[in-house]
């Protein structure tokens, strides 16, 4: 036990010299000698003596003496005071007992220093004491020991019983008073100084002590029988005393009270060792003995007094929380369970009372200020501060959450709430607020985020034709939406790519054999590959006679050698590969071309060629034809024509292309703000779509491969003559037809016209003759009411628009356009030629494609 005591002060950096000094003082002892003391062998002064750096002379004489000052009027003297064997044996231990005491304060005055902050900052404690102790024997370390867990009883009572139900009678709420054992007058009993408490009256018997120390405890248990016998919480017996302690009674025997409270150090031995060779001894002992000192030396009762009522002060500044241990036994073994001993500790500890008033109280209590400032977020009227009377405003989030009227009350500055689930529930209710206006934000960042990726993706493609191939007038600030088949909704084309494969792009193409005649693919471009899908119609097998989708061509995106386009307006593309190129026409070739180039740089590290000229050269595929079978090149000529949609001449080895002129190519698309396009969005309802209107899905065109074709060139003709939007009207107004003539006068008015005037002609037997008598009677008689007093008839309802019922699903690919499923009635408000119409549905006026209706 030395060893780790020792081991452990040394971590600490505690000097060798001080801890060692401790242990030889308690070697040095006393012998009398003329009724004096002296010490029995002085060859165990030296070593402590040298310990501690001071010298061994003086050392001996502190011990055994002790100087005395006295002051008569002006004059003051010393005496020095030669001590008895009793008087020394308590000078070495209060030496001993104070280097040991300041060694541990200077541990953890170091250890406090090192962990302070400049600031002042919130922090969580744990005090972990002695608990209570009753033992057979009980002396003075029992008495203090109980007398702090006392006074921490007390601080219990105070925060959870009494202060709980004291601010319950001052806020108003109606409460029934619990009743409990307030242990403060057991603290008062120990402590107090009027009346004397048991400390007071023991420390007066200490400070009349002289040289005998015997039967100074009896003297302080007779004083005790004299002056607090008739206390309640106090019962006297021979040998001691008993105190009713909250936890219960305890006896405690009087013999070496007054010894071990005795704890003087006298002024000489704080002298002693200010003299001391070494600074860590001398730093223990700061004391200005020059301040002239008044009153009694502390006596070890006095400064556990003072600690305790400290450490009261400082908790008293914390908000408390409890852990109460329960020892189920004395035994200290597993599975031993003494319900009468843990019975004891519940009542005593007051845990019942705590409970009984937990459960009728309340869980949570704010002000009214900070519970609005919390909750001002459930409500419009309280957000962002509520104005009105304070209590109202608890009152009106309250009610907003629906909360029970028997889960609250308010007092006169704070709301009480009774239940931790009603907490819990406006809480849950608060979260979800700043959830969905997170989302709200999250939302619109997002969707920036997405209009500056879109806006760049725009330019970037539009980088890659500028100043080489012209544009075209209303696809050069399109959206780009790169799905434009439905992927989605389209196993039958997602079997063939991989299951967790993105699709950047997917339209409906048009490619070209080496006869140049069209045959419609599926074109879809994922990060790997490039996959072009037809359909075929199966020849065996349960599916035999079907026609069914099959993977064409499938291009790696790496094994791409080059894209080549045209310097005009066409859609026109070729994409080159090691084996054989294809030729295809896709109306978002830009697009396209711009997300192959994103991914062929990604796999490669480098740009993918593109080549722009007016005459392409396309290799065909090898076919195994004998002599023949070598590859052939097919050529591609484009030439200025009319009009935009192009015009093609196909000849054996060669297709000529015509196509009018497009906008320059030094063409960039129109860079507008997020906010400006959010403000156009109403304003672009009233015109179509830059893009042509979509096909309708080719699963419901009944099959027919004949049909998909049909309706994917009309599709195809669209983009080019059908889609510039219809002209506003805002025209000037057309006038009337002339016929020369105009009507001057209702009823025998003369006409004009043509430069010549008709002659008046006789209109006499045209005028109304006269009523006579019985047009007076007419006029003066009482007509009936007209209709026989029946209300009038309701108008004529207005003229109800045209509709049509949807026939397919469609859904919006614009904030400007409408979704319907089949079946639903669409009103069409506007019809236009280029096939996107105008049209209401559930209260919401947009665009929608009229090959995906039907006019009813």
């Amino acid at each position: 036990g030395c060893d780790r005591h020792l081991a452990g002060k040394q971590i600490h950096g505690a000097s060798d010299c001080g801890r060692t000094g401790v242990l030889h003082l308690g070697n040095i002892t006393f012998k009398e000698s003329g009724n004096y003391a002296a010490v029995e062998s002085e060859e165990f002064l030296a070593f402590p003596a040298f310990l501690l750096g001071i010298d061994q002379n003086r050392l001996k004489d502190k011990l055994t003496s002790r100087t005395m000052d006295s002051k008569w009027g002006s004059t003051k003297e010393s005496i020095d005071v030669t001590l008895n064997v009793e008087q020394a044996c308590y000078t070495r231990d209060a030496l001993s007992k104070a280097l040991h005491s300041r060694v541990f304060d200077f541990l953890v005055e170091s250890i406090n220093k090192a962990m302070v902050k400049n600031h002042q900052e919130l922090n969580i404690g744990v005090l972990d004491i002695y608990g209570f102790e009753i033992f057979q024997k009980n002396g003075f370390e029992q008495f203090c020991i109980n007398f702090v867990n006392e006074k921490l009883q007390q601080i219990f009572i105070e925060l959870t019983l009494k202060a709980e139900q004291e601010e319950y009678v001052q806020e108003g709420i109606k409460w029934t008073p619990i009743e409990y054992f307030n242990n403060k007058i057991v603290c008062d009993l120990i402590e107090s100084k009027t009346p004397p408490g048991i400390m007071c009256i023991l420390d007066d018997v200490c400070a009349t002590m002289h040289a005998v120390g015997e039967g100074a405890d009896q003297t302080m248990l007779q004083k005790l029988r004299v002056q607090i016998n008739t206390h309640e919480h106090f019962n006297s017996w021979n040998q001691g005393f008993i105190i009713h302690h909250y936890a219960g009674k305890v006896s405690y025997d009087a013999d070496g009270f007054c010894e071990r409270n005795r704890d003087v150090l006298f002024t000489d031995l704080i002298e002693l060792m200010q003299s001391s060779k070494i600074g860590f001894i001398r730093a223990l002992f700061p004391e200005n003995l020059s301040a002239e000192k008044k009153g009694r030396p502390t006596t070890a009762g006095s400064k556990i007094k003072k600690q305790a009522n400290d450490l009261v002060s400082t908790l008293m500044k914390c908000t408390p929380h409890y852990i109460r241990c329960i020892k189920p036994n004395e035994t200290k073994k597993p599975k031993d369970w003494e319900e009468g001993r843990v019975k004891h500790q519940v009542e005593y500890l007051g845990l019942k009372e705590n409970i009984r008033v937990r459960r009728a109280g309340y869980a949570y209590r704010r002000i009214f200020r900070k519970f609005l400032n919390r909750y001002a977020i459930l409500t419009k009227e309280t957000w962002p501060s509520w104005r009105g009377d304070e209590k109202q405003g608890v009152l009106h989030l309250l009610r907003s959450v629906n909360m029970d009227q028997d889960q609250f009350q308010l007092g006169k500055t704070k709301i009480f709430v009774k239940a931790p689930e009603s907490l819990f529930l406006l809480e849950e209710t608060r979260e979800r607020k700043f959830d969905g206006y997170a989302r709200t934000i999250q939302k619109a960042w997002r969707k920036y985020l997405a209009r500056k990726k879109y806006v760049q993706m725009r330019e970037e493609a539009s980088d890659l034709l500028l100043n080489r191939k012209e544009r075209r007038r209303h696809s050069l600030n399109r959206n780009f939406v790169g799905d434009y088949l439905g992927m989605d909704d389209r196993p039958e084309l997602r079997q063939f790519l991989g299951k967790r494969e993105k699709i950047d792009f997917a339209d409906k193409v048009t490619k070209y054999d080496r006869r140049f005649k069209g045959i419609k693919r599926d074109l879809i471009l994922t990060p790997k590959s490039v996959y072009m899908i037809g359909r075929e119609k199966v020849k065996q097998g349960p599916d035999k006679g079907q026609v069914m989708e099959v993977v064409k061509r499938k291009i790696d995106v790496e094994k791409l050698l080059a894209v080549s386009l045209s310097t005009l307006q066409d859609d026109f593309m070729i994409l080159h590969e090691q084996e054989y190129d294809s030729l295809l026409e896709c109306v978002f070739k830009t697009e396209f071309v711009s997300l192959l180039s994103q991914r062929f740089e990604e796999k490669t590290q480098r740009k993918l060629p593109l080549k722009f000229s007016n005459t392409l050269e396309m290799k065909l595929k090898k076919e195994n034809w004998g002599f023949l079978s070598g590859g052939s090149t097919r050529q591609l000529v484009f030439v200025h024509g009319q009009g935009d949609v192009a015009v093609l001449k196909p000849s054996s080895k060669s297709l000529q292309v015509s196509v009018g002129p497009g906008l320059p190519k030094n063409t960039r698309p129109t860079r507008k703000s997020f906010s400006q396009s959010r403000s156009n969005v109403s304003k672009s309802r009233q015109n179509t779509p830059s893009r042509t209107a979509p096909g309708p899905p080719v699963a419901h065109q009944n099959g027919s491969l004949k049909n998909n074709n049909r309706v994917a060139n009309q599709r195809n003709s669209q983009h080019h003559s059908q889609r510039q939007r219809p002209p506003p009207n805002n025209s000037t107004r057309p006038s009337l037809p002339n016929n020369n003539y105009q009507v001057k006068e209702r009823g025998g008015g003369r006409r004009e016209g043509g430069g010549g005037t008709r002659k008046q002609s006789n209109s006499d037997c045209l005028k109304v003759p006269e009523q006579g008598v019985a047009g007076n009677h007419r006029t003066s008689a009482h007509r009936p009411t007209p209709g026989g007093g029946r209300p009038k008839p309701a108008p004529k309802p207005k003229p109800q628009l045209p509709q049509c019922k949807a026939l397919y699903v469609y859904d919006a690919q614009d904030t400007d356009e409408l979704s319907f499923n089949p079946e639903d009635i669409i009103d069409i408000i506007k019809e236009d030629a280029s096939g996107w119409w105008t049209g209401r549905l559930r209260g919401k006026e947009g665009l929608f494609p009229n090959n995906y209706v039907t006019k009813i």
